[in-house]
């Protein structure tokens, strides 16, 4: 018997999932005081715009979507969610509302104060200069999908930090580019 036999898959998700949060955390960190604020962030938002069309095909592969493209707003739903889900500890996963309250609308909200990047970058010092990279992973998945949308609001920082809390509004748009 190996050791992944006793190990239930939620458990390894979050394993996999916290090494990948600690991971880019102690990047940004290190980035941060060689480079300063901007220079991380720049760096980290051209990282998540590079991985997300890697991390995507992946995903749909594993999921079992062969089909390029989505013709329906569920059936982009029937990924956004389970890809959330495997990409996230059940820990963060769990503080992020992301729902689909009517036709092409995705709605977003973590709970209060509940976000790992707010509580991040608040814990080293740079919550003033952070922009955000968790909503803008969000953005380049749907870039990566060919999926156009328009974000209310348009995220410059951290929403958390600079509103008390952060959600919002995602318009699909499965025919079109992207809406400014």
């Amino acid at each position: 018997m190996g050791v992944l036999d006793g190990i239930k898959k939620t458990e390894i998700r979050d394993l996999l999932g916290k090494g990948w949060l600690t991971h880019d955390g102690m990047w940004f960190y290190h980035t941060c005081n060689e480079f300063g604020i901007e220079k991380a962030n720049t760096l980290n938002k051209a990282a998540i715009k590079s991985l997300a069309p890697i991390e995507v095909d992946r995903m749909r592969r594993l999921l079992g979507i062969v089909r390029e493209g989505f013709e329906t707003f569920d059936e982009l739903m029937k990924f956004m969610q389970p890809a959330l889900e495997l990409t996230l500890p059940d820990s963060v996963f769990k503080k992020l509302h992301f729902t689909a309250p009517a036709g092409n609308l995705i709605c977003w909200k973590w709970e209060s104060w509940q976000c790992f990047a707010y509580k991040g970058m608040k814990q080293i010092g740079v919550i003033d200069g952070y922009r955000c990279g968790v909503m803008y992973r969000i953005e380049c998945w749907l870039e990566a999908l060919g999926v156009g949308y328009s974000m209310q609001p348009v995220i410059e920082g951290c929403l958390m930090h600079e509103k008390g809390a952060c959600e919002g509004e995602i318009q699909v748009f499965l025919s079109a580019g992207r809406q400014e």
